[in-house]
């Protein structure tokens, strides 16, 4: 399983190769992606097992899943990026 860093997208941009509406991920919603490529030798159980910990205990979701012909599994996910304001005043 090949897992590079998380990388960082801010809302209400167009995104190249969806559906072509703009702001699809929401007005004002920042989202942090993370790519995963699980080999073809990965069972489709583990497969699942896999994203139901990362969704349970990650707090990810399912973006994109892509299964090619040699049986690799491109999985994007995602997840809110949360701002905390400070409730201190100077």
């Amino acid at each position: 399983m090949a897992l590079t860093s998380p990388r960082r997208r801010g809302g209400g941009a167009a995104v190249a190769g969806r559906s072509g509406r703009r702001g699809a991920y929401g007005e004002g919603v920042d989202w942090e992606f993370r790519r995963l490529v699980l080999p073809r030798g990965l069972s489709r159980r583990a497969a699942q097992r896999l994203l139901t910990d990362a969704a349970e205990y990650g707090d990810w979701e399912l973006d994109r899943l892509r299964l090619f012909p040699d049986g690799r599994r491109a999985v994007v996910l995602r997840r809110k990026i949360l701002r905390v304001r400070s409730t201190l005043r100077a």
